[in-house]
């Protein structure tokens, strides 16, 4: 029977794309999950018995908000609730899963690459019938929503047993406990030629997946261990753990250096590959050959035809604009239209939707194509495998010969994280104050010859993205961008993108930070980062 229970609005963060970030003890509040969860089944587009999809990251709190999500549900009259085995769905996974069987939408519960625990960081957010996060308009209804909301909807039912596969009846919904796995490993399959990889493994081919105690752990060990045939072992931190075994599960050289280490050492694998804590990032490194995100993409369009699932060619590729310019020379090399964007998967999936674009890629290590409606961690691992397989070359020589055609992108991003928000903000006027002034001053080597905010007219749906980021331009196709990022809980970061192009013929084999360091220095002058913030230095470089 459906309970109305009484609640009051809160002020709560304005969700975006990446949904409701806040730490556990905030989403532990009497009402706050459910306030919510509640809005959101007060807004979406569904019609009556509609099919919800819900899992998450495996984080700390994950299987309460599942349990209430499940109750408010069958009050508010879905007819179906699928949820990932143990709670759990990859982001990539659940994008499938609700493209695959029609579902209204799905709600995913997870904080992306941030700290899990008691005392780190929960997340929710809803994705769409396409199976791509909700658009600004469904965030914004959800948000007014909660400004407003005084009653949330349940039903007394005990909790569902989430460690068994099968259906449980809530009220009048139906509850099915899917397998995480299966249906995302049958798509990769269908995308992928894993005999292809399978004779390279059985040749003696090796690699090293750390899935950082999250949600891939699952998903690596059946297709890369029990399907392609790797060795035992070949995926390490494979059981998700609430709090990520106490780490920081997001895939650079900073939280996954242990399998840097591992990549760099004498006797290293052939290939290494890590995923972040939902399962929709990557980090892609060779034997003492790191790949940066953005040279990932790049790579992967030029040689995305030798899968099956790729083999009639790509309609376009598509970047986020703080991404690497590496993507577009293989675009403009191979005929096909190429597209700056905000970043924000959505942007992507309009392109994805109106098959405009057939990849695309975030220097933050998100990666995916037109299977799901979401980057994939796994996905772009087994595309490089793939590639890999079929050219029977190392990622190192790749990389060189990719290079030596297109050119190199220099390219690291510096975070200053944890910044008094009042800080980053006056950064930021600053600095988009100062814009017209840029153009024709030099620093050092580099000369100016253009500045702006970015703005991205949507060719889809028509609609304006304004504000997205500082891009400051060099003569020559070097660039540095400024953006502050909404993605921690606490504080702002702000983020530092450099890009220097060589040209081929150019200096191809330098190392990243004796290449980037005329740019570093000047984009300190240009915004002032030292003098507003009182850092020297960034926490994190990528």
């Amino acid at each position: 029977m459906t309970r109305t229970v009484p609640s009051t609005p809160y002020s709560g963060q304005k969700p975006g794309t990446s949904g409701l970030r806040k730490k556990v003890k905030v989403f532990q509040q009497d009402n706050y999950a459910e306030n919510f969860v509640q809005a959101v089944f007060d807004v979406v587009e569904r019609t009556p018995g509609s099919t919800l999809v819900l899992g998450g990251d495996g984080r700390y709190h994950n299987r309460t908000v599942i349990q209430q999500t499940i109750r408010i549900a069958a009050a508010n009259g879905y007819g179906k609730v699928l949820v990932g085995k143990g709670g759990i769905l990859s982001t990539p996974a659940a994008s499938n899963v609700i493209r695959k069987y029609g579902a209204s939408g799905g709600l995913i519960l997870s904080a992306s690459h941030n700290p899990g625990g008691p005392d780190e960081d929960f997340g929710i957010k809803y994705n769409i019938a396409n199976g791509g996060p909700a658009p600004e308009g469904v965030t914004d209804a959800i948000y007014a929503r909660t400004q407003t909301i005084d009653r949330w909807l349940t039903v007394d039912a005990p909790d569902v047993d989430l460690d068994t596969l099968g259906t449980t009846q809530v009220g009048g919904l139906t509850v099915e406990v899917i397998d995480s796995v299966a249906d995302y490993a049958a798509l990769m399959e269908a995308l992928f030629d894993f005999n292809a990889i399978r004779a390279v493994v059985q040749s003696g081919f090796t690699m090293s997946f750390d899935a950082m105690s999250a949600v891939t752990g699952p998903y690596a060990t059946e297709i890369l261990e029990n399907r392609l045939g790797f060795a035992k072992g070949t995926v390490r931190n494979g059981v998700p753990l609430e709090d990520f075994g106490g780490h920081h599960p997001d895939p650079n050289m900073v939280h996954a250096h242990e399998l840097f280490e591992t990549m760099m050492a004498a006797d290293a694998p052939d290939f290494g590959a890590a995923s972040d804590g939902d399962g929709d990032r990557n980090l892609i490194v060779g034997r003492h050959r790191f790949i940066t995100p953005s040279d990932s993409l790049a790579m992967l369009a030029a040689n995305a035809h030798l899968a099956p699932g790729y083999a009639s060619g790509l309609k376009g590729i598509a970047r986020s604009m703080p991404t690497s310019a590496a993507a577009d020379r293989v675009a403009e090399a191979m005929g096909l239209p190429a597209f700056e964007t905000p970043t924000g998967w959505k942007f992507f999936g309009n392109l994805l939707d109106a098959g405009m674009a057939t990849i695309c890629g975030e220097e933050s290590a998100g990666t995916g194509s037109d299977h799901v409606r979401e980057k994939d961690g796994l996905w772009a691992v087994l595309l490089w495998l793939n590639i890999l397989a079929v050219r029977k070359i190392s990622v190192d020589a790749l990389a060189r010969e990719h290079w030596a055609k297109f050119g190199r992108n220099y390219y690291a991003r510096h975070d200053y994280e944890a910044l008094p928000t009042d800080i980053a903000d006056a950064l930021m006027a600053e600095l988009k104050d100062s814009l017209a002034a840029l153009p024709g001053k030099s620093f050092g080597s580099l000369e100016i010859a253009e500045a702006d905010n970015f703005a991205y007219l949507d060719p889809v749906d028509g609609s304006t993205s304004s504000n997205q980021g500082v891009r400051v331009l060099f003569v020559g196709g070097s660039r540095v961008v400024f953006r502050l990022s909404g993605t921690g809980t606490e504080g702002a970061t702000l983020r530092v993108y450099l890009e220097r192009y060589e040209p081929v013929g150019g200096d191809l084999d330098r190392e990243t930070p004796d290449m980037l360091a005329e740019l570093i220095s000047a984009a300190d002058e240009i915004a002032g980062i030292a003098r507003h913030t009182g850092r020297t230095a960034p926490d994190v470089v990528t």
